[in-house]
Formats: C-alpha cells, sequence, structure tokens
C-alpha cells in the first residue's frame, strides 16, 4: 500500500486517477476505477447534458470516491450545466483550462458545494493561482499527455508547481504516465499521485470506440502529432497554445497547420467529418493519445490496471532502494 497525502486527503487506496476524458471517461470507467481504490473521474469536457445526466449520474450511483472533469471556459459558455453537474453531489470536481478568474470562480464554487476541488495546471505561475484560489490538489500537466496541453514537460514541472506552492498541496502528475515505474519516478520527484488517460482509455470499462482501441494498442509514440485541426472542426475556440495530441491520421496529415484554411471551409469539411466520426473512421476522428503509447500492449479491465500499477510502483521503488547504496558518512 502506497499512502500519499493525496490519500489521506481524499480517502482512497491508492494514488492513481484516471483522467477525466471527454467522450472516453464516462460512469462505468470511473466507477470501475473507484472500486479499484483509486480516484475516478468522469470527463464532461463541452458540458452535454445528456451525458452528464447518464454518466454523472451512473458514478453518483455507484457511490465511493469519484468526481467530475470540468473544462473552465467551455462550461462559462453553457449557462445551467455547472448548476447540473453540482446537482449529483461530486465528492471531487476537477477542473481544466481556465483563466485566473475562472479559477477563482469555480474553486470557490466548488468549494462551497462540500466537494474537493483538484485545479490542472501547467506552469508555476498557474499553480500559484490555483492555491491562493483555495484549490486542494494540484494536477501538474506536462507537454507529453495526449489531448490538450501547453508546452513545459511533465518531469521538470512537478519540482517547479511544489517550490511554487511550498509543497503545501498534494500535486498529481499528469502526461506520461501509464504504468508503476511512472508512478514510481512521480514519487521521486515529490507528487503524490499520477493521473493516466491513455493507458485508461485502453480499458475494457472506457468509451473509447473499437476502432480506437486498436490504434491505441497498435499505436506507437512515434505516430502521434500536436494539432489543432479537431479543435477548429468542431468550431471550438480553444485558447492559444493549446495544441492536442493525437494519433495521426489522414485527417490530420491533410490539415495540421492550415488552422485558417480548415476554418473558412469548416461549413464544408465538418459534415462529412462529422459523418466519419459517427460510423468510426479512424483515418478522420480524433484519437487523443499521450507519449506513453509505446506502453500500451492490451486492452484491460480498468481495476487491473490500478492494481498492477500500484504493485509494480512497490516493486520499483523497492528495487531502487536494493540497486541504490548511499557511502556511509
Amino acid at each position: 500500500m502506497i499512502s500519499t497525502k493525496l490519500t489521506e486527503l481524499l480517502g482512497i487506496d491508492h494514488p492513481v486517477v484516471c483522467a477525466p476524458m471527454g467522450g472516453v471517461s464516462g460512469g462505468r470507467l470511473t466507477s470501475a476505477v473507484t472500486r479499484a481504490g483509486g480516484l475516478g473521474l468522469v470527463g464532461v469536457s463541452y458540458g452535454d447534458p445528456a451525458f452528464i445526466d447518464e454518466h454523472v449520474g451512473r458514478a453518483a450511483e455507484s457511490g465511493g470516491v469519484w468526481g467530475v472533469g470540468c473544462v473552465m471556459f467551455t462550461f462559462d459558455e453553457r449557462p445551467g450545466l455547472w448548476d447540473k453537474v453540482l446537482g449529483y453531489a461530486p465528492p471531487v470536481i476537477a477542473l481544466s483550462f481556465g483563466n485566473a478568474d475562472q479559477v477563482r470562480r469555480y474553486v470557490a464554487a466548488a468549494a462551497d458545494a462540500g466537494s474537493h476541488v483538484v485545479v490542472q495546471v501547467h506552469d508555476p505561475e498557474q499553480a500559484s493561482v490555483a492555491a491562493a484560489a483555495g484549490a486542494s490538489v494540484l494536477v501538474a500537466q506536462g507537454a507529453e499527455a495526449g489531448g490538450h496541453h501547453r508546452s513545459q514537460s511533465t518531469l521538470p514541472l512537478i519540482p517547479a508547481v511544489l517550490e511554487a506552492t511550498g509543497g503545501e498541496l498534494p500535486v498529481v502528475a499528469a502526461g506520461g504516465f501509464a504504468d508503476g515505474r511512472g508512478l514510481a519516478a512521480a514519487l521521486a520527484l515529490g507528487a503524490d499521485g499520477v493521473m493516466m488517460g491513455t493507458r485508461f482509455a485502453a480499458t475494457e470499462e472506457s468509451l473509447a470506440t473499437a476502432g480506437f482501441k486498436s490504434h491505441l494498442v497498435s499505436g506507437r509514440t512515434a505516430d502521434t502529432v500536436n494539432t489543432h485541426a479537431f479543435d477548429v472542426v468542431r468550431g471550438i475556440g480553444w485558447p492559444a497554445g493549446h495544441p492536442a495530441r493525437s494519433i495521426a491520421n489522414d485527417f490530420t496529415r491533410a490539415w495540421t497547420g492550415k488552422d485558417a484554411e480548415l476554418a473558412a471551409r469548416r461549413a464544408t469539411v465538418e459534415p462529412e467529418w462529422a459523418a466519419a466520426v459517427a460510423r468510426d473512421d479512424t483515418t478522420q476522428r480524433a484519437m487523443f493519445a499521450g507519449e506513453v503509447l509505446d506502453l500500451i500492449q492490451d486492452i484491460r479491465p480498468a481495476a487491473q490496471v490500478v492494481h498492477e500499477v500500484v504493485a509494480d510502483a512497490e516493486r520499483t521503488l523497492a528495487s531502487l532502494a536494493g540497486r541504490v547504496s548511499t557511502p556511509a558518512a
């Protein structure tokens, strides 16, 4: 058993968090991770009411320590959905991608509702803002992550966030983690747990489609690309400096780096693209995945992932203690 400030604060068994991936982390995956002793998070991302009712509702019914991940700037654009999420009384609210004002507003509202508030950050300045706003936990997300991210790498980001906040809050490392070796490395850097997305996307319980899952197993890190193309075709106004890492396909090869042209042609491109997504055409659809893709070899039950990551981390830490000697004074 690995006990950290994160496990103690939230009352969970293991310092393993399932990333709230939009359209992938549904109620079934969230509940499976929570039952296994980690923290499961439903990814509601762009705030679809029916998705919230189905998947947040399912997580709430399953009970335990679970949560909901909300993209702040998109919730500002969809009045009423924030109250819908809070209506399910999630023990944890995970917030991401907002400016300083949004961080302060959403942290305060979630804390007032009685939730632990997790805030994802990408640099020490954001960490300081989130800590001052009253966050319970910080997620230090590096550029190795799948989906949207910023530019700083995970390993130097973790100690930088700890330095900026004085180590007072639990810090969860995200971006580049898929097994126990990664958890052990994060703990060695001072983190209190890891958040994993790609590894949990490749589980039996995830909402990833069959085509998507097949590419998670067969693809490699070298196959990933940072792109804005999927945001442009969907008409989602992501702030500058937030590319999304995805498995490359015909769509990314055609449109990455051509944002202005794609935006101008969106009225004709988007309907065909949406139809391709509906039939799980992996030459066109988004398949967000991180730089851990080389480590994904199979589709497993989520509980098995949690337990194997923790057991592997314990073995790694024990092995490290045996391999590294400290000279006598």
